[in-house]
Formats: structure tokens, sequence, C-alpha cells
């Protein structure tokens, strides 16, 4: 509860009627006493206002999704229901929800009894991240506004924002042919384009493995076996080492929250994205962008990084729609404080990768170590390629020659070494800067 300044003036005068009614001797008391009960029964009344307009309320709230994306909406449903038998004469929700310009807060005036209203909120998601939404407070006062009281309502629940992906049709990597083997032959339950062989149908197999001219030979179900493809194997190294990032996040500007609803949706194209000037999110964002790119293609993809110290976040190669969520749930809530350089990932990681791997390493980096780890891997028959994002363009124009000096020679290296480049700067669409005709070297 909190008292409003008002409401001391109006206790003040009760004690002060209070006091000369008891100083005063009858008959000159009674006019007092009346003001005595006069300005006690207002602030009962007035507290007793304030204390039904919270109570008797019920609060729903209906998240439509746990995820979302960068560009895309966060969608939420309120409902707040008079549950007493009196009307409400003004109530204020407050959310306090972590989410950046997520507007849920309103203020409901004249609440009937027995009735409720409901509101949608759609938030455009400008940050990637793991997000509280929640939970709220209720205020409400009285009608001479004498009284605030607020009540904690503890409707909490967490979204997580995804980082933007791009559309990157372009990004072919120089993948050769692997002659076959029976190393390379593995079953697997995803229907591929190398069939292995046929078998009994099981429960539970689908119908487009059944293969119909052996059923109609044997008379009974035979369904198809495949193996993965050899080459299907694809890693992703992000480099998440706190020492070699540059740039800075930055917040959604006050423009940005201010479009109403109607204009933000021309936002929600992720080609009108702009990533912030770090090189953390650019390569947040052509990591996702890749694993999508590959997944879509019914690739096997996995993911390698250390974002936290020397924590690993690892993700198995898999294929599908959830081993695209695994991934892009992983960088929405990546931070760059790695503290193992990526040449040590590199020679750590790939120990066990065998020559039908492709190694995509994604580093703002011009440490010429990981070069070296790189070549190390091409000599071992594993395909590389480089995505470096330019740290010359995210930083004051006083450093910007020195890092471009850096830059030329570390791809002038990875060019020798016969590993394709891609070369990424602030500023650039990534669906052109990953583009074949960009490439450094094939």
């Amino acid at each position: 509860m909190k008292i409003l300044e008002r409401s001391w003036i109006v206790i003040l005068l009760w004690l002060a009627s209070l006091i000369l009614a008891l100083a005063v001797k009858p008959p000159q008391s009674d006019i007092f006493f009346t003001l005595t009960y006069l300005f006690g029964g207002l602030l009962v009344f007035s507290f007793l206002w304030a204390w039904l307009n919270l109570h008797w309320t019920r609060i729903t709230r209906q998240t439509r999704s746990r995820r979302s994306q960068v560009g895309k909406y966060a969608e939420e449903r309120f409902v707040i229901e008079n549950t007493g038998r009196l009307p409400k004469l003004w109530l204020e929700m407050r959310d306090h929800s972590e989410l950046p310009g997520h507007l849920a807060s309103r203020v409901i005036n004249a609440l009937p009894a027995r009735r409720q209203r409901s509101w949608a909120v759609k938030t455009i998601c400008y940050r990637r991240g793991r997000f509280m939404l929640g939970p709220i407070t209720l205020y409400s006062g009285d009608p001479f506004g004498l009284f605030l009281l607020t009540r904690d309502i503890h409707l909490a629940s967490h979204i997580v924002i995804y980082p933007p992906t791009f559309d990157v049709p372009g990004f072919s990597p120089p993948i050769g042919q692997v002659s076959g083997g029976d190393a390379l032959r593995r079953r697997t339950h995803y229907i591929t384009t190398n069939v292995a062989g046929v078998r009994d149908y099981v429960p539970g197999d689908s119908f487009n493995r059944i293969h119909w001219r052996s059923t109609a030979r044997t008379g009974r179900l035979i369904v198809k076996e495949f193996e993965l493809d050899p080459m299907a194997d694809i890693w992703l190294f992000l480099d998440l080492e706190k020492r070699v990032q540059v740039g800075s996040v930055g917040e959604p500007t006050v423009q940005d929250l201010a479009l109403p609803p109607f204009l933000r949706v021309l936002r929600e194209d992720v080609s009108h994205i702009e990533l912030d000037p770090s090189t953390v999110e650019y390569a947040i964002a052509i990591t996702a962008s890749l694993a999508k790119h590959f997944l879509d293609r019914d690739r096997s993809v996995g993911m390698v990084t250390y974002a936290h110290g020397a924590q690993r976040e690892f993700a198995q190669t898999d294929r599908g729609e959830r081993q695209q969520a695994r991934i892009l749930g992983m960088l929405a809530v990546a931070h760059a404080e790695g503290t193992i350089p990526l040449s040590q990932v590199l020679a750590a990681e790939t120990v066990h990768f065998t020559r039908d791997t492709t190694a995509i390493i994604v580093t703002p980096s011009t440490d010429p170590e990981w070069v070296v780890a790189a070549r190390h891997l091409v000599t071992r028959g594993v395909r590389c390629v480089a995505v470096v994002v330019d740290p010359a363009g995210f930083l004051q124009e006083a450093s910007t020659g020195r890092y471009e000096h850096v830059t030329r020679r570390v791809v002038a290296d990875l060019v020798a070494s016969q590993i394709a480049t891609y070369v990424v700067r602030y500023g650039d669409p990534l669906e052109l800067a990953l583009n074949e005709a960009n490439v450094q070297a094939v």
C-alpha cells in the first residue's frame, strides 16, 4: 500500500477534528465529532474501495509460442476478469517483461462485475536471447485518490528469440567426390538418395519407403533401406573467443519501439534486418544462416563453439527441423565470453574427423595460428571453408588500417592453403557476401 500525499492531509484533518472534539465541551464539540466521523469514514471507504478493486480479479496470460526469431513477432494474449459482485473503477496492469519493446501494460476502466477484458500484444523482436515475460504488478486506487494499492502476480515465463537467418542460396563450398567403400556405409532412418537395400516392413515405417516391385513379387510389404551420403557431415565452428571480438551491441532505437503495429509489419521481412555493428552478431547470424541452408537441403550438420569461458557448446551432427531448432537455440543465448583460442578448438575437436567431413569456420580472428590448424586439417583430407568477418569495419577509423592489413594477410594464407574463403565486412548483405562469386579460393 502506498499512502498518497493528499491522504496525509485527510489524516491530519481527522486527527485535528478528533483532538478538538475531545478538547471542546458540548454542544460546541458536536461539529468536531461530525467532522471526525466524516474524515474517518472517508479514509475507511477509500481504503476498502481500493482493496476490493485488487481482489476478486483473475489475470490470464497466454503466450502463443515460446520461441520466435529476430525480425518476427512475439505474441501474447491477456485476459483480466472481474470475478466479484462489484464493478472495478480502474485497474492498471504493469508488465515487467525483459523483452525489448514488449509493451503489454494496460489501464482497464470500468470493468463490470462478472465481466472480462482481453487484448493481444504483438512485439517485433529486435534482440536474440532468452527473456523473461512477466511478472505482473496490479495497481488500483479509490475515487478520491487517497490510497494506491499494489498486488504482485507471479505470471512469468521465458521466451527464446533465435538469431536472424538469411537465405544464402549462392553458398556452394567446393565439396569433392569421395570414392565408396565399406567404411562409408552407414544405415539411417532418414530417406536419402542412397538406397542400401530392402527389408520386410515393420510397424512404424512410412509408406513412401515401400518398394512396390519387391512387394508385388514377394506378396508381402517390402521397404527400402537408406544410407547416409558420405559427404553429408558438415561441422560449423563458431569462434566466440572474447579477445578477438570487436564492435558493440546497441539497444533498439526509440523510433523502432514507437512504430505502431500496422507499420511494424512492414519490417517483419528478414531482409530489412540491420545487424548490430559487432563481429559477434555477424558471426552468429552467419552460422545460423549456414545451418539453415544445409539442413533445408537435408544435410547432416553439427556445431562446436566455446561461448562461456572454457565451457564447450556442442551439437552432434543430425538432420531435420529438430536439429535446426537445437542449433538456433544454442546461438540465441551464446555470448562472446570464450577463453579458448580457435586454433586450440580446431586441434581438439577435429581429431576424429574423417576424410568425408567438411569444416566451416566462422571467425573474426586475425591470429595466424588458426590458419595453421586449418591447413593441418586440409592435409588430413578434411575439407575446410573459412568465413572471415573482417573486424576492420567494426572499429574506429584510427584502428582500421592496422586490422585491414592483418586481415588481408590471413586471407592470403588461407588462399595459399587452398581453403575456400569468404570475407564478410560490416554492412555487407550476407546473401551477397556468402555467394559463390565472392569466394577467394576454390
